[in-house]
């Protein structure tokens, strides 16, 4: 009865989907006779998590930490931005096509430029970090405060309501959970933000790891930092879910 407790529980399926996925790792690499050049077996990959373990900790933080600055830094800009758009369609007709064309430049081809005008310290990681996260935050938060229904605005202010109190009250309590969404998108953009600025120009962070790694040709150290990576992506996930559910657990998404 316990371990069925266990197996149905919502925070233990994630682990357990995790371990059939290893299996089915080792399991291929056994039956397809598949060399360690090319995949290395779990077994490796998690010796190796292990064994760098105090390198691949200090080395994630200098990542998370330009995650986390470019992710905030796409907050700050692009919720007033999309609020102007939201309520502007002039504005709108000029901004938004802009936000469009600037998401069809490759991130990577413009991160050297980061390098070159800011060095190499964090904020080339920072700047990248926010170029992939805004776009997300933009989109979803204009979605959000477009959608609030005009019937509720117009009984506000048939009872008096300031303009002030109808957002706080109305337009943002209803933009809250599609702005949400985006910022869920966004912080797991920024992750792959802040390793591109790392790959472009950086001597720390995951990314420096991944570069040295490939370079040695060192597949068992490139799928622990990929790992890493990827944890750190849910984890800031997580915490923005969480946040979430703090803010707006009246929504239907949080029942």
């Amino acid at each position: 009865m316990l371990l069925r407790k266990l197996i149905l529980s919502p925070a233990i399926r994630p682990f357990l989907l995790v371990l059939f996925l290893l299996g089915l790792w080792d399991l291929a690499i056994r039956i397809f006779g598949i060399p360690a050049y090319l995949i290395p077996p779990p077994a490796k990959v998690i010796g190796q998590l292990v064994e760098q373990w105090p390198m691949l900790l200090s080395e994630s933080w200098f990542t998370t930490e330009a995650t986390i600055w470019g992710f905030l830094l796409s907050i700050a800009v692009g919720v007033p931005i999309a609020m102007v758009i939201a309520y502007s369609r002039v504005v709108e007709s000029y901004v938004y096509p802009l936000l469009v064309f600037s998401q069809s430049v490759p991130k990577v081809a413009i991160a050297p430029l980061f390098v070159v005008w800011f060095g190499f310290g964090i904020l080339p990681k920072v700047i990248t970090a926010f170029l992939l996260g805004f776009f997300p935050v933009v989109v979803s938060t204009v979605m959000g405060f477009k959608s609030v229904e005009s019937d509720m605005l117009d009984l506000a202010r048939s009872m008096g309501a300031s303009r002030l109190q109808t957002f706080f009250k109305i337009s943002l309590p209803a933009a809250l959970p599609a702005m949400f969404s985006g910022l869920k998108v966004s912080v797991t953009l920024a992750v792959v933000g802040a390793v591109v600025g790392e790959f472009v120009g950086s001597n720390s962070g995951i990314g420096y790891v991944l570069q040295v790694a490939n370079g040695n040709f060192d597949l068992p150290l490139m799928f622990a930092g990929l790992v890493l990576l990827s944890v750190i992506g849910v984890l800031l996930f997580a915490v923005v879910d969480l946040i979430e559910r703090m803010m707006i657990p009246w929504h239907a998404s949080q029942r």
